[in-house]
């Protein structure tokens, strides 16, 4: 049987950056005994491996209102907590914690150490100097609402359960703490969903979010490492290919711009992401099938483009197609691709091309067509969407309206922003909430 003695006055569920800025908040605020329990190795994981390394810490948007359109759900809700703490306050707490944050010209805003380990070491030091208490290796796995108020908690330690298998973490030692408060911060890892639904929440089921597109066969794939900037794509999917119907008010049509990679398996880059972030569940339930319109041309219009090829017969009439394309940004390598579709010969003269074949060049600069197949490589999902309905949080305070005493943050919601820092914002905004809340309380 599990053996207890601890008490702790609050117990966090997850050492990422929601939990982390959590405690911190709490702890600083004045509240004692408080203690993170981390199942890995190593806390604030996914702000290691995030941007490349180097941890998009926040974005550089400093109305909430302006904000909040960064977040295909749960952004209207989130009007609210961005009111008390956004990005802006996100880069004044880390200044003061010395850490610095620097913008770039996208509005990505970085650590200036441009490492991720910098931000890392920031919650660490500052978790560390407020008194609060980290355990890796240890798992909350099961909590009950104690008839006198608080949690009684069980906890398996020295194992990871998203890598042991069932049987080996069976054998780890159980110890039983209780705590006045419970934060649940575990970001999209099934053990929190289940601990939330066991503490009577509901669950909003999870789908991926903020994926790359799959073609199958890929038209694009010796077009692979091709940048484009800018952009138009429109997603169209037929919701009634679902195997049920479709959610009432699911829309069909989706439509992103701004920078596109070709890849060897189909398109990413950040409006690809983007454009699946807002249509994660209706791809989902079209079981990621659809027709992918894309405009490479930037947003011209047919008027424009025909003006650009007549500047072309004009100006550079004596000039291969091949060698001359219609305005500088257009990648090369994508032009003799458009080439190829329509059957010009790339050896051709711009003064020698036909008023038909013309016409289908800027067609298909306008709106090329492509079949989508699928998700890109398994596992490359950036971000989750679903997790706990929102009208089950005060969100105010992040407390569960359902358990008293217990506190919700992070990716465990159902909220998800688009890539550019948006997601980590969130969880700085809801860790510093709850644990604001927690220690005034």
């Amino acid at each position: 049987m599990p053996t207890s003695s601890e008490h702790w006055s609050l117990v966090v569920a997850g050492g990422g950056p929601a939990g982390f800025m959590a405690a911190i908040a709490a702890a600083e605020a004045g509240l004692q005994r408080v203690l993170v329990l981390e199942s890995t190795p190593e806390p604030l994981g996914k702000v290691l491996i995030s941007g490349g390394g180097r941890c998009n810490v926040t974005h550089a948007c400093w109305d909430p209102r302006e904000l909040v359109g960064s977040y295909p759900r749960g952004g209207k809700a989130l009007r609210g907590p961005f009111s008390r703490f956004a990005a802006g306050d996100a880069v004044a707490w880390f200044d003061e914690h010395g850490l610095e944050l620097v913008e770039e010209p996208d509005g990505r805003m970085f650590p200036r150490a441009n490492r991720s380990t910098a931000v890392i070491q920031c919650l660490r030091r500052a978790a560390s100097a407020a008194g609060v208490e980290l355990r890796t290796h240890c798992a909350l796995q099961a909590a009950r609402v104690r008839t006198d108020g608080g949690f009684e908690l069980e906890v398996r330690q020295g194992s990871d359960p998203g890598s042991v298998a069932s049987g080996a973490r069976a054998k780890a030692p159980a110890v039983l703490l209780t705590a006045d408060r419970l934060l649940l911060a575990t970001g999209s890892h099934p053990s929190g969903r289940r601990l939330a639904q066991s503490l009577g929440h509901g669950l909003v089921p999870p789908v991926p979010s903020l994926f790359t597109l799959a073609f199958k066969p890929n038209p694009l794939v010796a077009l692979a490492g091709v940048v484009m900037d800018p952009v138009d794509l429109e997603l169209e999917l037929d919701l009634d290919l679902g195997a049920g119907p479709p959610p009432p008010g699911m829309a069909h049509r989706f439509r992103q711009s701004g920078p596109l990679l070709i890849t060897h398996w189909g398109l990413s880059g950040p409006a690809t992401l983007r454009l699946t972030a807002f249509a994660a569940r209706a791809l989902h339930h079209c079981g990621y099938r659809g027709t992918l319109r894309v405009d490479w041309s930037g947003g011209r219009s047919q008027p424009q483009l025909e003006q650009l090829f007549a500047d072309c017969r004009r100006d550079q009439a004596r000039r291969q197609l091949s060698n001359a394309r219609p305005w500088p940004a257009l990648s090369r390598r994508l032009w003799q691709h458009l080439l190829d579709q329509q059957g010009v010969e790339p050896e051709r003269r711009w003064a020698d091309l036909g008023k038909r074949q013309q016409q289908g060049l800027i067609e298909n600069l306008r709106r090329s067509s492509y079949a989508v197949a699928g998700r890109g490589p398994f596992g490359e999902e950036f971000v989750t969407a679903g997790g706990v309905p929102l009208g089950e949080v005060n969100l105010a305070t992040m407390e569960s309206r359902l358990t008293p005493g217990l506190y919700l943050a992070g990716e465990l919601l159902d909220v998800d922003g688009i890539t550019g820092g948006f997601n980590f914002q969130h969880c700085w905004s809801s860790g510093w909430l709850a644990g604001q809340a927690i220690a005034l309380n």
